[in-house]
């Protein structure tokens, strides 16, 4: 791939127009600063991203968990420019026909094939009309003093009010205090560090699914509407739950009529080499929510996946409708976008590939195991994977102020990702190809090696 790197002057105008009215998220306002790791990106391609001078970086993490399909895909640009020339936008009461498609193919890699698709444009958003939803279907089916929300503490469902309310792994909360009322939090799944005092997987599954009913009990189930959680949190650091987990979540939720909301806005669209990843513990969730890789970030989309018993509440006279509408919900361009990545994933055999490529991945990243400051590898479902990195082995003490040294490291190596306090978070376009992730596994190597590995 070709590109033209920006002349001396275009880059200092664009920094000073940047230092002065562009506000980066999580930043200090103007900081635009190399040694903070803020670059100027203008080009992508597969895994790469190009910065000013055309440095290539290794995307690690697909952005934000999103540009499955990888940099520079022009068939999906054109897929949205051709949709904008024939229309732009559609008023309210009409739908496009890249809408009707996409909602049909979303359904069709469903669990509940005669789901019906709420299109919005974001994740948070996506997680807002899920709680929503859920609230007017027990108003709707006479039980309107169900309004509370379970999750899981540390998660992470979005940045708006509610979401964050039902969050917690974004830094700090307390900053937006008071929060959204009826939000109850329970333990959040750890396949590391074993809560409940449990000697096995098996036992601690067992127990983590259970605080779901104690919670239920503890504020009454008639005041309960729904539990949300990803099917693997990436807040906490990529823990894949044991199987029998969910499906006892499941139980419980029928058992007091509480509905499932299976948050997928990381994990849909191939991420875990599946089309969603609930699907791998045999599960049906009553709303699915989706957003970012949808179009492989190439335009925004989001929206809820509702099991027919769901949509099903929502017809009859007036005082039935979900009143709930987002202004760029379900556009033309992005449902076009997504309809073309659709069509991409099947033709590439995309989802196969993150099956394979993330079996592989996983296989090189333990190997990892050898070194005295890696205390647990995991992912094992795509390309979603962790190296946590410890003090001690044996005690499985936090490494100090990873993050930091974390953020050093990835500019040393050239790599864009998301430095945490649990320590390597990796996922790579599903795309990706074997010489890649070997590319990929010997900068994680070096930067542990760095850290004083052993």
């Amino acid at each position: 791939m070709s590109t033209t790197p920006l002349s001396g002057s275009e880059l200092e105008d664009l920094k000073l127009m940047a230092q002065k009215h562009f506000w980066p998220h999580a930043k200090p306002a103007g900081d635009v600063s190399a040694e903070t790791g803020l670059k100027t990106i203008t080009k992508g391609d597969g895994v790469w991203l190009y910065d000013e001078n055309n440095d290539p970086w290794y995307d690690t993490t697909s952005c934000l968990w999103l540009v499955n399909l990888g940099h520079g895909r022009t068939d999906i640009a054109d897929a949205a420019y051709e949709q904008m020339k024939e229309v732009s936008f559609t008023p309210m009461g009409s739908f496009s026909p890249p809408a009707a498609k996409l909602s049909a193919k979303i359904a069709s890699y469903a669990p509940d094939k005669d789901s019906r698709i709420f299109f919005v444009s974001g994740g948070a958003e996506a997680n807002e009309t899920a709680l929503k939803m859920a609230r007017k279907f027990h108003l709707n089916n006479g039980e309107g003093t169900r309004y509370k929300v379970i999750s899981r503490r540390n998660s992470y469902h979005g940045a708006t009010y509610a979401t964050m309310s039902m969050g917690g792994g974004t830094r700090p909360p307390h900053e937006f205090e008071p929060l959204m009322p009826g939000s109850v939090k329970i333990a959040n799944y750890d396949s590391y560090r074993l809560g409940f005092n449990a000697i096995s997987e098996e036992q601690a599954s067992e127990q983590y699914a259970k605080d779901l009913e104690r919670a239920i009990l503890g504020h009454n189930p008639s005041t309960v509407s729904a539990f949300i959680a990803e099917p693997i949190s990436t807040a906490t650091g990529i823990h894949v739950p044991n199987k029998a987990y969910f499906q006892m979540i499941r139980e419980i939720c029928d058992k007091y009529g509480v509905l499932m909301i299976s948050d997928e806005v990381i994990t849909g669209f191939g991420r875990t080499g599946s089309w969603f990843s609930i699907n791998q513990w045999d599960v049906t969730p009553d709303i699915i929510t989706f957003a970012k890789a949808c179009t492989s970030g190439y335009l925004p989309i989001g929206g809820a996946i509702a099991t027919k018993k769901i949509s099903d509440a929502f017809i009859g006279d007036d005082s039935k409708t979900f009143t709930h509408l987002m202004t760029f919900g379900g556009n033309p361009a992005s449902t076009a976008a997504g309809v073309k990545t659709i069509e991409i994933m099947e033709d590439e055999k995309a989802v196969q590939n993150s099956k394979e490529m993330g079996d592989y991945l996983m296989k090189q990243l333990e190997e990892l195991n050898k070194y005295d400051i890696v205390g647990h590898v995991r992912g094992g479902k795509g390309l979603l994977n962790a190296v946590e990195i410890v003090k001690d082995k044996t005690t499985k003490e936090p490494y100090p102020d990873l993050p930091k040294k974390l953020g050093a490291l990835y500019n040393k190596y050239k790599m864009i990702g998301l430095p945490s306090p649990v320590g390597i978070t990796l996922a790579p376009p599903i795309t990706v190809k074997k010489e890649e992730i070997d590319d990929l596994v010997e900068r994680v190597e070096n930067i542990i090696k760095d850290l004083g590995a052993k």
